[in-house]
């Protein structure tokens, strides 16, 4: 892990994040999130325990030299009120502040369970703030197709390819960027997912046409020389492509399709693939649950949202749906 500000870290926060990134297996975006919300944490500690004026840009607060003692007297008290300066002073909504929740929870786990630092752990029973249930934000097939007739960027091969396989395939982001060539066999891709779990996911024919053409134009040399001997999707440099890069790939093609401002991100491209199999092609939840890479069917279970399209149908196929009012008798309308 060589990371530059792994330099303001302290040494017991520094082993941490090594041991969530080499050892459970984190991607190296969730431990960025580790520490930047460890980071706070401290700071808040520091602060809280007057050993930094309340003054200073908190931003601009050092912690490589926060002890261990701040830590290790810290409870789930001070964690509580942490969360709560963040949600006044700081904006953060239920999601980051969830976020927090579990980097604090996880933090002090290893210290108890993993490097035996701490005898007892302080934040067992802070809990975790309720999150409002919404439904997954997603493109519907008329958005879909949309989107994939306006893939006009300097690499629409590549580009094209991009967006077919987040919405045939519903793979995370890091999946798609870690797809090295040997992972394709046949009709067959290796995906390396969440805690270094390795799945196979089937490509139906939109998927490998689009990987044949991008793969055609990568090896003419045409538009990109190859660094990378291994990735499958590359930079104009050569090398393995960026998260961000795709993100800003994304951005784009859903600007030229006119559908930009509706918050769809590659994440929510994900959800588009996962809502479309269960409500469009009728995929079984649990197939579903096996082609997203989840450990949990509940987590599946969000993409059973139903429809505005579906209530109207359903409820069109009442059977009581062709009754009638009845007509006023004669008797009724007289005493009136």
């Amino acid at each position: 892990m060589k990371k530059a500000y792994l330099e303001d870290c302290p040494e017991y926060l520094k082993n941490f994040l090594f041991y969530m990134e080499t050892i459970k297996g984190r991607s190296s975006r969730t431990v960025d999130g580790y520490y930047i919300d460890l980071r706070s944490f401290i700071r808040f500690l520091l602060i809280d325990n007057n050993i930094v004026s309340e003054d200073l840009d908190y931003k601009e607060i050092k912690i490589a030299d926060a002890s261990f003692d701040l830590i290790k007297n810290a409870d789930r008290f001070d964690a509580m009120r942490f969360l709560s300066d963040f949600k006044e002073n700081h904006d953060n909504k239920e999601k980051a502040r969830s976020r927090k929740v579990s980097a604090i929870k996880s933090f002090y786990k290893y210290l108890t369970v993993s490097s035996g630092k701490l005898e007892e752990n302080p934040m067992l029973n802070l809990e975790t703030p309720k999150l409002r249930k919404t439904l997954p934000k997603y493109l519907t097939l008329e958005q879909s197709l949309e989107l994939l007739t306006h893939v006009q960027t300097s690499f629409t091969e590549r580009d094209f390819c991009i967006i077919t396989l987040f919405l045939n395939c519903g793979m995370r982001l890091s999946e798609l960027c870690g797809i090295n060539i040997n992972d394709i066999r046949d009709n067959r891709l290796k995906l390396l997912g969440k805690g270094n779990k390795e799945r196979i996911v089937y490509l139906n024919a939109s998927c490998m046409n689009s990987i044949e053409n991008y793969l055609k134009v990568l090896n003419s040399g045409e538009k990109i020389k190859r660094v990378d001997k291994n990735a499958l999707f590359l930079n104009r440099n050569g090398k393995r492509i960026t998260p961000r890069r795709v993100e800003q790939i994304v951005e784009q093609c859903l600007k030229e399709a006119g559908l930009d401002g509706m918050g769809i991100s590659p994440h929510k491209l994900r959800h588009t693939a996962a809502t479309l199999l269960y409500q469009d092609a009728g995929v079984d939840i649990r197939v579903l649950k096996e082609l997203l890479g989840h450990e949990s069917l509940s987590t599946t279970e969000i993409y059973t949202h139903v429809s505005n399209k579906q209530i109207e149908d359903a409820a069109n196929k009442s059977p009581l749906k062709n009754v009638k009012p009845p007509k006023k008798t004669i008797k009724e309308s007289s005493e009136e």
